[in-house]
């Protein structure tokens, strides 16, 4: 039997290398027994994204020992990000406590507990100045990266200043909460004039995606998790994308996929597919999964969520997976060329 990497290839730890930094959390204990006592709740809700999940228990345990007469529940409900809340066991607490990600909507419900990193990020920071276009032959730098090291992006703007770079940043839009953030679904922050970028975080997705929303940037990947710089190179991955989309083009019967998780569906785009496509069929589902999809007669798929499970997980479906844009070239509607990354905008 084979033995394939459980990682994505978008993730690092396929290279082999073992994780340089032992990674320590804050769960806020205090803010989330605050809330508790201010509420008088009885019920609580864990949710954990899925790199996290093992602390779950052990973090229920430090709770009870904070408090009297409550019941922790823990969300077993997969997790990928703050669009992604369990909202069953939610409806059904009086306090909901989501880790991992900043918040991506506001409400009085949810706590979000972001789960900053511990890890340094000015030595690779250094050694991607190696692969940056010096000060001196660019206007300026794009910084970016993820919810877990925004607790350093000061530390990071100031540093890049000092080596005599002119460090260009912005929020986004209303999906993200902080200037300088990414999701594996919005690059937002990243549409600054400078010609280059420098995302610092972990895994190849992020800084993918931004390559192929900015194709005219140059982008450099600084890791301070496994220790490595690299630039993003988006060739292997849209080599995979025309693949799919061309397999695509024979298609009769597809099955549009509508995902019911709270910050993921996207109804218009579903719909306009559907009423443009007699051989179209709407498809619901909160999981979407190779084996759920695998019983449905169908050509093609049409993922109208998110776009990770195209572009990550899209070689393992049995018939070809595309975003939206890469449905209406595989249809004729758009030219082959126009190819694009599928990235959400907005909130709920």
């Amino acid at each position: 039997m084979s033995q394939e990497s459980e990682y994505t290839e978008g993730d690092l730890r396929n290279t082999g290398m073992r994780l340089k930094h032992d990674r320590e959390w804050d769960y806020e204990l205090e803010q989330i027994v605050d809330a508790i006592e201010e509420r008088d709740a009885t019920k609580v809700g864990l949710q954990f994204p899925e790199g996290l999940k093992r602390r779950g228990p052990a973090v229920a345990d430090d709770l009870r020992e904070l408090t009297d007469g409550v019941t922790f529940m823990l969300s077993g409900q997969p997790c990928y990000g703050a669009c992604d809340l369990d909202t069953y066991l939610m409806k059904r607490t009086d306090v909901f406590v989501h880790f991992g990600h900043s918040p991506m909507k506001d409400t009085d419900k949810v706590i979000y507990v972001p789960l900053f990193s511990n890890v340094e990020v000015l030595p690779i920071m250094e050694e991607a100045l190696d692969t940056l276009e010096p000060p001196e032959e660019t206007e300026g730098v794009g910084l970016v990266t993820t919810a877990q090291h925004m607790n350093r992006y000061e530390e990071m703007c100031e540093f890049l200043e000092e080596q005599g770079y002119d460090v260009q940043s912005r929020r986004g839009d209303e999906r993200l909460t902080h200037e300088g953030q990414v999701l594996g679904c919005n690059y937002a922050s990243a549409d600054v004039p400078a010609d280059q970028v420098l995302y610092v975080g972990g895994g190849k997705f992020h800084p993918l995606g931004l390559a192929m929303e900015h194709p005219d940037k140059h982008v450099v990947i600084a890791d301070p998790v496994n220790n490595v710089v690299t630039p993003a190179d988006t060739d292997k991955f849209m080599k995979q994308r025309y693949g799919a989309v061309h397999r695509a083009m024979d298609a009769e019967k597809w099955g549009v996929i509508f995902c019911t998780k709270i910050g993921q569906g996207r109804w218009e785009i579903a719909q306009d597919i559907i009423d443009d496509n007699e051989n179209a069929y709407l498809i619901t589902m909160d999981e979407v999964t190779p084996d759920r999809l695998r019983n449905f007669d169908m050509d093609a798929f049409v993922n109208t969520g998110c776009p990770r499970i195209t572009t990550d997980d899209g070689p393992q479906f049995h018939k070809p997976m595309l975003t939206p844009g890469e449905y209406r070239i595989a249809v004729g509607d758009e030219p082959l060329d126009s190819l694009s990354f599928d990235t959400f905008h907005g909130t709920w």
